[in-house]
């Protein structure tokens, strides 16, 4: 009988917005209750004004007119045959424009969709992909192409480009509307994005294949890549605290520096994984979402024997388990806080990159 691995999925049991602690607490907490523990891990932070509902603002709009926009929170078949790295491409058969932004949809199969403000600017810049179900929010930073990710999967999109002009109050630049077909399921989590930015992140692409050399189970890849990035990084309180007190905004990992300096907040150790599988294959989405109230950012990978694995889980080769790698460090691995990791109803899925 083939021999099961032990492998953990969750990597970020702490607040991205208000940070956490990242190191050991003395005693062993057992007696608290695993609500108590997990207040006393991170520090509460309320889901922000979804901008879910943005969408209805923007589609009302022209270019003239105005649309308020909450900030977001920082987050933190058969197998699919992958001979290189896909990069993303900006090709230019499908393209809007307007206001200095361009929008370039010619690769929808393939899961992304690419903006631009070439010029230099002031004024903060922002993108919405509102999807069938989800309308995702981010920054756009002035000069080159960048790539943000289909994650709705098949369905109806509009990506919009704006400017800011006072306070939350953005203009629209540039909307272009497309209907996906996906080449496959995979397409959006195999492929760089904003997010998980592993192109041009060569140290990354070069450890992820010195990890997984002559491995061709992903299962074991993900178990190689997993333990070195929990074994190697530690939490980065300084980061933690810049982000919970504004002076770090609009934070994106950038995956050589985590890797060099082996440290990072839970979005890095999220996307470093992330990064790393991609670049190796195996497809793998970045989660963020809540457990309870903290902010958290994890992963979900494919494989062909288990499908997608969303529940944060590990198998000890009897029993499978959820896992929080921060939470039960922190908590000196209590049997109130595994108790707590147990409960799947404390985690919320809110976007996938």
């Amino acid at each position: 009988m083939k021999k099961k691995r032990v492998f953990a999925l969750l990597l970020a049991g702490c607040c991205l917005l208000t940070g956490c602690s990242g190191a050991s607490q003395e005693g062993d907490p057992a007696g608290e209750s695993p609500e108590a523990l997990q207040s006393s891990l991170v520090q509460s932070a309320e889901p922000s004004q979804g901008t879910e509902t943005d969408a209805a603002y923007i589609d009302s709009v022209s270019m003239e007119a105005e649309v308020s926009l909450e900030e977001e929170l920082v987050p933190m078949s058969s197998a699919p045959a992958v001979a290189s790295i896909l990069s993303p491409v900006a090709s230019g058969t499908a393209v809007k424009s307007g206001g200095g932004a361009e929008i370039d949809y010619s690769n929808t199969k393939d899961g992304y969709v690419m903006c631009r403000f070439a010029a230099a600017n002031s004024k903060r810049l922002k993108v919405q992909v509102a999807g069938p179900t989800t309308t995702y929010t981010y920054d756009l930073s002035t000069g080159g192409w960048v790539t943000f990710p289909l994650s709705d999967g098949n369905g109806n999109y509009k990506t919009t480009v704006l400017q800011n002009t006072t306070g939350k109050k953005y203009a629209v630049l540039a909307s272009a509307s497309f209907s996906v077909a996906l080449a496959d399921e995979f397409a959006p989590f195999l492929r760089p994005n904003q997010y998980v930015n592993y192109e041009g992140a060569a140290n990354t692409i070069a450890m992820a294949a010195q990890l997984t050399n002559g491995l061709s189970d992903p299962l074991d890849k993900v178990g190689a890549v997993y333990n070195y990035v929990v074994k190697n990084l530690t939490y980065d309180k300084t980061r933690a605290s810049a982000v919970a007190n504004g002076t770090l905004t609009s934070y994106l990992p950038n995956l050589d520096s985590v890797l060099a300096e082996k440290k990072g907040i839970c979005f890095d150790y999220a996307a470093l994984m992330t990064g790393m599988l991609r670049s190796q294959g195996v497809p793998c989405k970045l989660v963020v979402g809540y457990a309870g109230t903290a902010y958290h950012a994890w992963v979900s990978v494919w494989t062909q024997e288990t499908g997608w694995v969303d529940g944060a889980i590990y198998f000890d080769g009897t029993t499978w388990h959820r896992m929080d790698p921060t939470f039960a460090s922190s908590g000196n691995g209590s049997d109130a806080i595994m108790k707590y990791i147990g409960n799947g109803s404390n985690y919320k899925v809110k976007y996938l990159y």
